[in-house]
Protein backbone atom coordinates (compact mmCIF):
# COMPACT_ATOMS: atom_id res chain seq x y z
CA UNK A 1 0.00 0.00 0.00
CA UNK A 2 1.05 3.53 -0.10
CA UNK A 3 2.43 5.24 2.17
CA UNK A 4 -0.13 7.51 4.31
CA UNK A 5 0.46 11.28 3.86
CA UNK A 6 0.08 13.29 7.30
CA UNK A 7 -2.93 15.48 6.66
CA UNK A 8 -2.81 19.32 7.25
CA UNK A 9 -4.35 18.51 11.09
CA UNK A 10 -0.99 16.72 11.69
CA UNK A 11 1.58 19.56 10.40
CA UNK A 12 -0.75 22.12 12.19
CA UNK A 13 0.04 20.47 15.37
CA UNK A 14 3.33 19.94 15.18
CA UNK A 15 3.70 23.80 15.17
CA UNK A 16 1.79 24.31 17.49
CA UNK A 17 3.25 22.25 19.99
CA UNK A 18 6.59 23.55 18.97
CA UNK A 19 5.87 26.88 19.57
CA UNK A 20 4.42 25.88 22.89
CA UNK A 21 0.45 25.58 22.60
CA UNK A 22 -0.48 23.91 25.43
CA UNK A 23 -4.11 24.23 24.29
CA UNK A 24 -2.62 22.02 21.40
CA UNK A 25 -1.35 19.28 23.60
CA UNK A 26 -4.73 18.96 25.21
CA UNK A 27 -6.11 18.64 22.07
CA UNK A 28 -3.26 16.23 21.01
CA UNK A 29 -4.10 14.18 24.18
CA UNK A 30 -8.13 14.22 23.99
CA UNK A 31 -7.32 12.70 20.40
CA UNK A 32 -5.04 9.83 20.74
CA UNK A 33 -4.46 8.98 24.86
CA UNK A 34 -6.91 5.89 24.44
CA UNK A 35 -4.71 4.87 21.59
CA UNK A 36 -1.80 5.24 23.60
CA UNK A 37 -2.69 3.87 26.50
CA UNK A 38 -4.35 0.98 24.87
CA UNK A 39 -0.84 -0.25 23.35
CA UNK A 40 0.80 0.06 26.29
CA UNK A 41 -1.68 -1.84 28.50
CA UNK A 42 -1.67 -4.45 25.53
CA UNK A 43 1.73 -4.86 25.69
CA UNK A 44 2.36 -4.93 29.17
CA UNK A 45 -0.64 -5.93 30.76
CA UNK A 46 -0.73 -3.74 33.33
CA UNK A 47 -2.92 -0.82 34.05
CA UNK A 48 -0.68 1.35 36.23
CA UNK A 49 2.59 0.79 33.88
CA UNK A 50 0.30 1.55 30.45
CA UNK A 51 -0.45 4.63 32.42
CA UNK A 52 3.20 5.75 33.28
CA UNK A 53 3.87 4.98 29.27
CA UNK A 54 1.14 7.41 28.59
CA UNK A 55 2.64 9.91 30.07
CA UNK A 56 5.67 9.90 29.14
CA UNK A 57 5.20 9.47 25.66
CA UNK A 58 2.86 12.82 25.76
CA UNK A 59 5.95 14.28 28.08
CA UNK A 60 7.91 13.39 25.35
CA UNK A 61 6.08 14.87 22.46
CA UNK A 62 5.61 18.04 24.04
CA UNK A 63 9.63 18.50 24.90
CA UNK A 64 10.42 16.90 21.71
CA UNK A 65 7.66 18.37 19.00
CA UNK A 66 10.34 18.86 16.19
CA UNK A 67 10.97 14.70 16.62
CA UNK A 68 8.30 14.13 14.36
CA UNK A 69 8.90 14.07 10.57
CA UNK A 70 5.43 14.75 8.89
CA UNK A 71 7.51 13.11 5.65
CA UNK A 72 7.55 9.77 7.32
CA UNK A 73 3.87 9.23 7.95
CA UNK A 74 1.24 10.43 9.98
CA UNK A 75 1.32 12.11 13.39
CA UNK A 76 -0.91 9.01 14.91
CA UNK A 77 1.53 6.34 13.24
CA UNK A 78 4.48 8.34 15.07
CA UNK A 79 2.68 8.56 18.65
CA UNK A 80 1.90 4.63 17.97
CA UNK A 81 5.79 3.97 17.22
CA UNK A 82 6.51 5.97 20.50
CA UNK A 83 4.32 4.42 22.79
CA UNK A 84 5.00 0.81 21.70
CA UNK A 85 9.48 0.92 21.87
CA UNK A 86 8.67 2.79 25.12
CA UNK A 87 6.40 -0.25 26.34
CA UNK A 88 8.29 -2.91 24.52
CA UNK A 89 11.39 -1.56 26.02
CA UNK A 90 9.80 -1.19 29.92
CA UNK A 91 8.38 -4.93 29.46
CA UNK A 92 12.03 -5.74 28.77
CA UNK A 93 13.03 -4.15 31.63
CA UNK A 94 10.39 -5.47 34.30
CA UNK A 95 10.41 -8.86 32.84
CA UNK A 96 14.82 -9.20 32.97
CA UNK A 97 14.62 -7.95 36.30
CA UNK A 98 11.99 -10.77 37.69
CA UNK A 99 13.96 -13.17 35.81
CA UNK A 100 16.94 -12.75 37.41
CA UNK A 101 15.00 -12.47 40.88
CA UNK A 102 13.42 -15.89 40.61
CA UNK A 103 16.12 -17.43 39.04
CA UNK A 104 13.28 -19.28 36.86
CA UNK A 105 12.79 -19.03 33.35
CA UNK A 106 15.54 -17.63 30.68
CA UNK A 107 15.63 -14.74 27.94
CA UNK A 108 14.07 -16.91 25.24
CA UNK A 109 11.29 -16.94 27.57
CA UNK A 110 11.16 -13.00 27.85
CA UNK A 111 12.03 -12.84 24.20
CA UNK A 112 8.70 -14.85 23.57
CA UNK A 113 6.40 -13.02 25.90
CA UNK A 114 7.87 -9.83 24.12
CA UNK A 115 7.27 -10.96 20.69
CA UNK A 116 3.36 -12.23 21.99
CA UNK A 117 3.12 -8.91 23.41
CA UNK A 118 4.05 -6.62 20.55
CA UNK A 119 2.65 -8.54 18.14
CA UNK A 120 -0.99 -8.12 20.09
CA UNK A 121 -0.40 -4.64 19.94
CA UNK A 122 0.47 -4.44 16.45
CA UNK A 123 -2.76 -6.36 15.42
CA UNK A 124 -5.05 -3.82 17.97
CA UNK A 125 -3.13 -1.06 16.27
CA UNK A 126 -4.35 -2.42 12.98
CA UNK A 127 -7.65 -3.53 13.79
CA UNK A 128 -8.27 0.69 15.22
CA UNK A 129 -6.13 1.99 11.80
CA UNK A 130 -8.18 0.29 9.25
CA UNK A 131 -11.05 1.72 7.03
CA UNK A 132 -14.76 1.50 8.77
CA UNK A 133 -15.65 -1.15 6.44
CA UNK A 134 -12.91 -3.74 6.59
CA UNK A 135 -13.10 -3.20 10.72
CA UNK A 136 -16.91 -3.86 10.46
CA UNK A 137 -16.49 -6.84 8.24
CA UNK A 138 -14.07 -8.36 10.58
CA UNK A 139 -15.50 -7.72 13.78
CA UNK A 140 -19.07 -9.66 12.49
CA UNK A 141 -17.06 -12.49 11.17
CA UNK A 142 -15.07 -13.11 14.18
CA UNK A 143 -16.93 -11.89 17.15
CA UNK A 144 -20.51 -12.65 15.68
CA UNK A 145 -19.43 -15.68 14.05
CA UNK A 146 -20.80 -14.99 10.95
CA UNK A 147 -19.64 -15.98 7.30
CA UNK A 148 -18.91 -14.15 4.02
CA UNK A 149 -23.02 -14.69 3.35
CA UNK A 150 -24.30 -13.35 6.17
CA UNK A 151 -21.41 -10.63 7.04
CA UNK A 152 -23.34 -9.22 3.11
CA UNK A 153 -26.22 -9.12 4.46
CA UNK A 154 -25.62 -7.45 7.68
CA UNK A 155 -23.46 -4.89 5.55
CA UNK A 156 -25.50 -4.45 2.78
CA UNK A 157 -23.41 -4.91 0.09
CA UNK A 158 -22.61 -7.87 -2.27
CA UNK A 159 -21.09 -11.39 -1.60
CA UNK A 160 -18.08 -10.59 -3.61
CA UNK A 161 -17.30 -7.50 -1.15
CA UNK A 162 -17.82 -9.00 1.84
CA UNK A 163 -15.19 -11.28 0.73
CA UNK A 164 -12.83 -8.76 -0.56
CA UNK A 165 -13.23 -6.62 2.38
CA UNK A 166 -12.53 -9.98 4.99
CA UNK A 167 -9.92 -11.00 2.61
CA UNK A 168 -8.06 -7.18 3.21
CA UNK A 169 -9.17 -6.77 6.33
CA UNK A 170 -7.31 -10.49 7.73
CA UNK A 171 -3.75 -9.66 5.02
CA UNK A 172 -3.59 -6.34 6.88
CA UNK A 173 -4.24 -8.46 10.01
CA UNK A 174 -1.62 -11.20 9.10
CA UNK A 175 0.77 -8.29 9.08
CA UNK A 176 1.05 -8.05 13.24
CA UNK A 177 3.12 -10.88 13.06
CA UNK A 178 5.28 -9.94 10.11
CA UNK A 179 8.03 -7.85 12.16
CA UNK A 180 9.35 -9.72 14.96
CA UNK A 181 9.75 -7.12 18.09
CA UNK A 182 11.04 -4.33 15.99
CA UNK A 183 9.22 -2.23 17.95
CA UNK A 184 7.42 -0.42 14.94
CA UNK A 185 3.50 -0.92 14.77
CA UNK A 186 2.87 -1.45 11.16
CA UNK A 187 1.25 2.18 9.48
CA UNK A 188 4.05 3.93 11.33
CA UNK A 189 7.62 5.26 9.99
CA UNK A 190 10.39 2.46 9.91
CA UNK A 191 7.69 -0.45 9.23
CA UNK A 192 8.25 -2.27 5.97
CA UNK A 193 3.93 -1.62 5.15
CA UNK A 194 1.93 1.32 5.49
CA UNK A 195 -1.59 1.03 5.81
Amino acid sequence: MAKETPTRWDRRMQQRLAHGEAAALGELYDRFASLVHGLAHRVLGDEDAADRITRDVFTHVWENPDAYDPKQGPLRSWIATLTHRRAVHRLRQTESAALVRSGEGTTEDLERRVRHASASARADYIVTSMPAPLRAALELAYFQRRDYRQTAVDLGVTEDEARRRLRLGLQLLSTAHDSGTSGTPPGSPGHGRTL
